[in-house]
């Protein structure tokens, strides 16, 4: 694959693109990797070395790779069970994580599997996203209150603290609706203008100025990255479904932007590369200490909007940020409630009801697996990824239940009698199909052909073919000729199954 597309040098709009980002990359890198149960520095680190080395192989020149809220709380319930979250422990398994994602993601990428960003039904990705941002919301919800709880699940925790208001601190709240109302009001001036910044800066500094007694980022260790090459192996078989997961889900929202800039600029995009591209991201991530990032849709639009012209711009924004770690113990006093605004209004629009009713109008099977994926998604918590893979088999099964019935039409010209099978024929519906057909037989006894159509089957499975030859088969011992027409070209392949001599036309 080559390097970075021409021009090889950055253009002034991918400077101005690269540094705009860094801007809403700060404080959401802190907020994000808190909601990964990791120390805020651990949220900067994410978007240095991964966004340069995504930069490499991106297919799409506006993707900005990084830490997101999606795959941040993903990463929290991989690890829940495994140590306590800010832990030297967990740090590590991060990275274990991340690594594993990467070489996933890479995998798919070389061997050509850009078609399985699709595999995910849009009613299993709008339920899970959905029920995800609750979830991202409610787990913020004690950082805006400014009180504790010790309970383990997100919303049992949120409810703990809603219903204990003796227990809220009521300048955090202040601090947390200050911040998300500044944030919105700011968006309203350009579609460039570092609202979140602001936003978070001029509450840090109002909070600083009035002594305010709100829980703060606390202290953290600055620094350059150094390499990092300690991976709890022993965890490897714990994470290798949750890695799987979020490898997959993680490129959905990455897979979408470049798809709709793609679109927007009518170039062509490449999903294999994009999953390379994701992959190398993550191996970095891992290597540098970091955890599972992906393509961030906000930022990406800030990239796009700010006119980034190629791929160097996530690279100058990983160069400019990891020029700034150094220097990021000046973060430390930023109030947790600032923080917790910012993941608020960063996850609000992953809140999709009027597409969730979109699919109940198109669909009530359909609109059952998405609030079934919901629901599993909320129980399983802390274990998310479970729910994922909840509704990725109840769209499967609600898929094959929908291609179970199979329309027959059938015709009698003596002595010929048609049968004529519609829809598809596979291990679950060639059954059926066989019955109605024995049934249409039994109700001709004069006819001494039968004439079995397959013009209208949209797709024949092995099965189906066995099946239906053994039902030819056993009509010929009976006494009738059997012959099969308007066999589609997809299934020629089967003839020999359909006990049709190889070579013969149809009629």
């Amino acid at each position: 694959m080559r390097a970075l597309p021409r021009p090889t040098a950055p253009t002034l709009g991918d400077v101005v693109a690269g540094l705009s980002v860094v801007l809403a990359l700060i404080p959401q890198g802190l907020a994000y990797a808190e909601l990964a149960g990791m120390p805020s520095r651990y949220g900067l680190v994410a978007g240095t070395i991964p966004p340069i080395a995504a930069a490499l192989f991106v297919s799409s020149p506006y993707l900005q790779t990084g830490p997101t809220a999606l795959s941040s709380l993903l990463v929290a319930g991989a690890l829940a069970h495994i140590a306590i979250p800010g832990t030297a422990d967990y740090i590590e398994a991060a990275a274990l994580l991340a690594l594993m994602v990467g070489v996933i993601r890479i995998a798919f990428g070389l061997l050509r599997m850009g078609i399985s960003a699709y595999l995910v039904s849009q009613p299993v990705l709008v339920g899970f996203t959905t029920s995800a941002a609750i979830l991202i919301i409610g787990s913020q919800l004690p950082n805006i209150v400014g009180a504790g709880s010790d309970r383990d699940r997100v919303l049992v925790r949120a409810y703990d603290v809603l219903t204990h208001p003796d227990g809220w601190n009521w300048e955090a709240i202040a601090v947390a609706g200050f911040t998300y109302g500044l944030i919105v009001l700011l968006r309203k001036i350009h579609r460039v203008f570092p609202s979140v910044l602001v936003g978070v800066g001029a509450t840090w500094l109002a909070a600083e100025m009035l002594d305010l007694e709100v829980a703060r980022v606390g202290s953290f260790e600055s620094g350059w990255i150094e390499l990092h090459t300690s991976f709890p192996l022993g965890e490897f078989s714990h994470l290798l479904v949750p890695a799987f997961v979020i490898a997959l889900i993680g490129f959905a929202e990455p897979a979408s932007i470049a798809r709709t800039f793609a679109a927007a600029e009518r170039k062509p995009w490449s999903a294999n590369r994009e999953f390379v591209s994701q992959g190398v991201a993550n191996v970095a991530a891992a290597f540098s200490g970091g955890y599972p990032v992906g393509g961030s849709f906000g930022r990406s639009g800030l990239n796009y909007r700010a006119g980034a012209d190629t791929a160097w711009s996530g690279a100058i924004t990983g160069m400019a940020m990891l020029a700034l770690l150094p220097f990021a113990g000046v973060f430390e006093t930023i109030p947790k409630a600032a923080l917790a605004a910012v993941v608020v209004s960063a996850v609000s629009s992953l809140l999709d009801f009027p597409r969730l009713f979109a699919v109940a109008r198109r669909s009530l099977p359909q609109f059952a697996t998405a609030l079934a994926t919901m629901a599993g998604t909320m129980l399983f918590d802390p274990r998310i990824d479970r729910g994922i893979i909840l509704g990725v088999v109840l769209a499967v099964i609600v898929h094959l239940w929908r291609e179970l019935p199979i329309h027959i039409d059938h015709s009698y010209e003596a002595p010929i009698l048609s049968v004529a099978p519609r829809g598809v024929l596979w291990f679950g519906s060639v059954n059926r199909m066989v019955e109605v057909a024995l049934q249409i037989v039994a109700d001709h006894p004069e006819a001494t052909h039968l004439e079995i159509d397959l013009s209208g089957v949209g797709r024949l499975d092995t099965t189906a073919a066995g099946e239906l030859g053994e039902f030819a088969r056993e009509i010929r011992e009976s006494g009738m000729n059997v012959e099969f027409v308007g066999i589609p070209p997809h299934a020629q392949r089967l003839r020999a199954a359909l006990h049709e001599p190889l070579g013969d036309g149809d009629d």
